[in-house]
């Protein structure tokens, strides 16, 4: 971009933001894409100054993908902007905490993407108690209290009362689980069958990091334990060890949970087991 051009988008931006006009939304969301870092800087500014008069769905979508940008500086302005847009910004908190976290990431930076943090958790804050949530068991009006700790232990909605009884179920629910897993895996992992106990000692000969049976959430609302995740190539492994009707339901409504999140799946039968190792390795590759 040459500087003459670069000059008048930047003078546009800016006077933009001080338009107090809802329309300029529509001049602002193309030049955050601007090949110019001082252009981009200047449209997150100037939708920051805008924030109680565009659409806060449009700006946040365009602001977003900035915190990501390459120059600091736009990171740094994108950051505030999405603070100006509160509650609306809530979609952009997991990415400012990885910024905040950042070792590399520039001291100016940190310090507006905490301010930013925290102005949208306390408008998140303030929206929820506003908002009325009802028991996904009773029904019952929740308090905020109650909502807020059955959000955090299950991400779900549970009175007082229900809560303590999904607790409860929850709990004995994984004791079950770990009193199946009796069988031991040469890197001294506890399984549940020979075929997961295979596949244990396959990983770990070829130096795979993986983690075993542990809950990730992989869709609003729902939680899944797959039996294997390895994290270096984001992938999911499945071993359907059984033949019963309920389990084979079960097993149809994981693969599609799974394919509707695009995850990367291998799934390994019983059948498999004589050549475990020859199809692991195969379908990895395919999945690389």
């Amino acid at each position: 971009m040459n500087t003459s051009n670069e000059k008048k988008l930047a003078a546009r931006a800016t006077e933009l933001g001080n338009s107090v006009d809802p329309q300029a939304l529509h001049e602002l969301v193309p030049l955050t894409s601007s090949q110019s870092a001082l252009v981009r800087r200047l449209a997150a500014s100037a939708l920051g100054k805008l924030a109680e008069i565009v659409s806060a769905a449009s700006a946040v979508a365009a602001l977003h993908p900035l915190l990501q940008d390459e120059h600091p500086q736009v990171r740094q302005y994108a950051a505030k902007a999405l603070g100006a847009f509160g509650a609306a910004s809530k979609e952009a908190l997991s990415d400012l905490r990885d910024l905040y976290k950042s070792p590399v990431e520039k001291d100016y930076v940190k310090r507006s993407v905490l301010t930013a943090g925290k102005m949208i958790n306390t408008a998140v804050e303030i929206e929820e108690r506003q908002a009325v949530h009802c028991c996904q068991r009773c029904g019952v009006e929740l308090q905020h209290d109650e909502y807020v700790r059955s959000q955090r232990a299950f991400q779900r909605s549970f009175c007082n009362y229900c809560f303590d009884e999904v607790f409860l179920e929850r709990r004995n629910f994984e004791t079950k689980v770990e009193l199946q897993k009796k069988i031991r895996s040469k890197d001294g992992t506890w399984v549940q069958s020979d075929g997961e106990r295979r596949i244990c000692e396959i990983l770990d000969a070829a130096d795979i990091k993986y983690r075993y049976d542990e809950r990730f959430r992989i869709l609003d609302g729902y939680a899944i334990r797959p039996d294997f995740y390895l994290p270096e190539f984001d992938v999911y492994i499945e071993y359907w060890g059984m033949n019963t009707t309920d389990y084979k339901i079960g097993m149809l409504k994981k693969q599609k949970l799974y394919q509707q999140q695009g995850k990367k799946l291998i799934s390994l039968y019983p059948d498999d087991k004589p050549l475990m190792q020859k199809l692991l390795q195969e379908k990895l590759e395919k999945l690389r």
